[in-house]
């Protein structure tokens, strides 16, 4: 720790100022009362486009992307750049998808999907399955950030050799984001997603501008990698993808595509924003970040180039490849810049940690608490219910670190990707259609999930040696082709999911069974902030806790 004085001071510094704007948001934009579910986990509904373009960036934006996809390019080489197209598919399908999810809600005071999903289908079992799954799909995507926060640690040496030393120093960090998050609620990350950007920005631009000229030019980056990953015995490693690893690549950029706003923070930053053109701009614009992705993806091959070894891992004879970013930065900048990039890396994963335990504590007040437990919950006893449930949230976080222990900490990611996944025909189709019967979509969700769940656990981790859990990338031969390709565990399984959901609904259909009352209305879909049809309850909501 001795050598890493200068960045860990500058690294302190940094983390402990955004610490106070944390801690000092819940006095940013305040209402007159705090409890309410509207105000703590959507932050009044009234973020206007600057706000939310840095609220969704630093939500979308993560230490996923900082550390697990130049882990995932030093380790695997081009299959990494998957993260690259599918952020550039993603804005032009939601910018239609999310702008009609933001107006009902809007319309009707819906905080979550399973909200919007009770409603429109008339079922509160189908609600509590989407919100028992975007609760266990956020899970491991907090532990993710939380494990990017631990790999700067150990870079500056500050985790110790037993488990509990090892860790230690992710659980100060998760106090301190659970106390912040629990005062000021989706305020404090809106305003930190300030500082988290910035400096993601400036150490990007530093890091391709500084770095090349280190390390000899793009040209011997490239070369470098190249040669490494043609002397590796993985069919599916190199600079350029193979047969092996196309159709894995492309599934799992659609899919993953298809994932990312059904995420239950990304709804909760959507629903967040002040009206529909708001959406619409930063839909428009936050493209821009791909640009942003691509460039952080190159550290990957920079890392191979500079010849960083990962330090070891929980294991012994193990390594973490997490560790691959800060090492690289360590190595080539000086001691004060690196503290700065250490701490871009930290502040970027404490921003989308705090939205994703406010909108898994949203999930479960609201679809779990309030429907199952107390139906005449008042909105101060939601909004209790769901600053405590947060911090539940961000501790199974920490378990997950503790216990799961991934090599790759993108494996969480991609995990968590299959099991959002089944909530597409429920919550994206829903959107446009309600063809589908609340029975055949609770049937596509058991059939779905049964299913991604099941080539899960076939799918082993060749490094770290586990036989189960060990990515996303399902062997086609496990179908009973004669092939070593892959392909993504979550685009199989929401295809079956979506098959089944059409096949018993139209049984269904045929047998007479009820589907239930539409809540919605076709023009509750189009409502915008200024109309008058807006369901005013949750104002009064509100006034009532006041007195």
């Amino acid at each position: 720790m001795g050598d890493h004085i200068v960045e860990i001071s500058v690294f302190a510094f940094l983390f402990l100022l955004v610490s106070v704007m944390g801690f000092i948001a819940s006095r940013w934009r305040a209402p007159q009362d705090m409890a309410h579910l509207d105000e703590w986990g959507l932050g009044g509904r009234s973020f206007g486009g600057w706000i939310t373009w840095f609220l969704v960036g630093g939500d979308l934006y993560t230490a996923y992307t900082f550390v697990a996809v130049p882990a995932l390019i030093f380790g695997a080489g081009a299959a990494g750049f998957f993260a690259v197209p599918y952020t550039v598919v993603i804005y032009p399908i939601f910018f239609l998808i999310l702008i009609r999810l933001w107006s009902v809600s809007h319309r009707h005071g819906f905080v979550t999907p399973a909200d919007f999903v009770r409603t429109r289908f008339d079922s509160p079992t189908l609600a509590l399955l989407i919100a028992i799954t975007g609760i266990t799909a956020t899970m491991p995507y907090i532990a993710l950030q939380l494990i990017g926060i631990e790999a700067v640690l150990k870079t500056m040496g500050m985790t110790g050799e037993s488990a509990f030393a090892r860790h230690l120093p992710i659980i100060v960090a998760f106090a301190i984001l659970a106390a912040y998050t629990y005062q000021s609620g989706l305020r404090a990350p809106a305003l930190i997603a300030f500082v988290k950007d910035t400096l993601i920005y400036l150490v990007i631009i530093v890091a391709v501008l500084w770095l090349p000229s280190q390390l000899g030019g793009w040209s011997a980056i490239f070369d470098a990698a190249d040669a490494k990953f043609q002397a590796s015995p993985a069919p599916g490693d190199g600079i350029i993808l193979n047969a092996n690893n196309q159709i894995q690549y492309f599934t799992l950029a659609l899919g993953s595509a298809l994932a990312l706003f059904l995420y239950p923070h990304s709804i909760t930053g959507v629903l967040a924003s002040k009206n529909r053109n708001v959406i619409k701009r930063n839909m428009s614009a936050l493209p821009a970040y791909s640009l942003l992705l691509g460039l952080i993806a190159l550290l990957g091959y920079m890392a191979i180039a500079a010849g960083v070894k990962p330090l070891p891992g929980a294991k012994p004879g193990s390594v973490d490849g997490n560790t691959v970013v800060p090492l690289l930065f360590d190595m080539h900048f000086p001691a004060w810049f690196a503290g700065v990039a250490f701490a871009a890396i930290g502040i970027g994963a404490l921003v989308p940690a705090a939205i994703m335990s406010i909108a898994a504590a949203n999930l479960f007040t609201r679809n779990i608490y309030k429907e199952y437990l107390r139906r005449d919950a008042t909105p101060a006893q939601e909004a209790t219910v769901a600053k405590v449930t947060s911090l539940v949230v961000k501790l199974g976080a920490v378990a997950c670190i503790i216990f799961l222990d991934p090599q790759f900490s993108i494996d969480l990611q991609l995990i968590g990707g299959v099991i959002i996944l089944q909530t597409a025909p429920s919550v994206m189709v829903g959107l446009f259609t309600r063809w589908l019967h609340r029975g055949g979509l609770i049937a596509g969700w058991v059939a779905g999930m049964g299913l991604g769940f099941w080539m899960l656990w076939q799918i082993p981790n060749a490094v770290t040696g586990r036989a189960h859990f060990g990515g996303s990338a399902f062997s086609l031969a496990e179908f009973g082709f004669d092939t070593t390709r892959t392909v993504y565990a979550g685009f199989v399984a929401v295809l079956v999911n979506l098959l089944v959901a059409v096949i018993v609904s139209v049984a269904l259909r045929a047998a007479g069974t009820p589907e239930g009352t539409d809540g919605t209305k076709p023009d509750d879909y189009f409502a915008d902030a200024d109309d008058p049809r807006i369901d005013r309850d949750l104002r009064l909501d509100v006034a009532e806790g006041a007195k």
